[in-house]
């Protein structure tokens, strides 16, 4: 009979016990975390992860005190100011053109901000917001055997950068001229100094800049191809986050934001000779 009541009590014990540690634990909604680059989750983290350039200037670039600095990084700052109150509140994530999708899917940049051009085949992997710049090819070449029609290019070597429209460009309607790709903007300019290239071909915008600023080159093809916008990017099905920077860019746009981001880092550079009505882009809207 004692034997049977200790058995008993020791049952009810184990009852309460295990009674105790189910109810400490939390339904399976109270634990789960947000999406990755989700509104929730960047407020949570407290920083917004934003990818630019490191190495293209004016429009993105590291100074010589550590820096980031240029006209997207600019307008970066306005989105973190603005959705999490302070301008500080960025990470730069430095990228590069070939890995902008990639950094993208794997989570580790936000919003690419790194003079992204909108392409039906990048759209197809990312998503665009609206665009804020007009952009299209330009040719840069040496002044002593300047290069005034894609033409000339035959049976020589045209400088690109891996992963942007100007490869894409010439690789679809001139397979016939012969690439010499590199990953950066330092590399390329770099092989165009040491006459690897007859030329060298980027977004006009990057090589009338570049030109300003190198003499004894300059730009012989200033515009090539189709007229295209560049766009903040997000990961892929992030439409909470894409329809947050469409309604920002038409914020911003009443104000002229991107007109002064302009004056501030692409006019010193530029000067009278471009007018920011063919770049610039207010409100999201062409």
């Amino acid at each position: 009979m004692k034997n049977i009541k200790k058995l008993l009590i020791l049952l009810i014990v184990g009852i309460i016990i295990i009674g105790g540690f189910a109810g400490c634990s939390k339904p399976a909604t109270e634990t789960s975390s947000a999406a990755p680059g989700s509104l929730e989750e960047i407020k949570k983290r407290g920083t917004i992860k934003i990818g630019v350039f490191s190495d293209k200037p004016p429009f993105g670039y590291v100074d010589s005190n550590g820096k980031n600095q240029g006209f997207d990084v600019v307008i970066a700052k306005r989105f973190a100011k603005d959705l999490l109150g302070d301008e500080a509140k960025v990470e730069f994530v430095l990228v590069e053109a070939a890995n902008r999708v990639a950094f993208l899917e794997s989570n580790k940049v936000d919003i690419i901000m790194a003079n992204f051009t909108v392409t039906e085949e990048r759209k197809e992997k990312v998503d665009f917001a609206n665009p804020y710049m007009k952009v299209s090819l330009g040719l840069v070449s040496s002044d002593n055997a300047k290069i005034t029609s894609v033409d000339q290019l035959k049976g020589k070597k045209l400088i690109v950068n891996k992963g942007t429209t100007a490869q894409d460009y010439f690789t679809k309607n001139h397979p016939d001229i012969e690439l010499l790709k590199y990953d950066q903007n330092t590399e390329a300019f770099e092989a165009l100094k040491d006459n690897r290239g007859a030329a060298l071909a980027h977004d006009n915008t990057e090589v009338l800049a570049w030109a300003k600023g190198n003499p004894g080159f300059s730009v012989g093809v200033p515009s090539l191809g189709s007229l295209d916008t560049i766009a903040p990017a997000v990961k892929k099905g992030n439409k909470e986050l894409l329809d947050w920077i469409n309604k920002e860019l038409e914020t911003i746009g009443k104000e002229n934001f991107i007109t002064k981001a302009y004056e501030e880092t692409l006019k010193p550079v530029y000067g009278d000779s471009v007018s920011p009505d063919n770049l610039v882009i207010e409100g999201g809207k062409l």
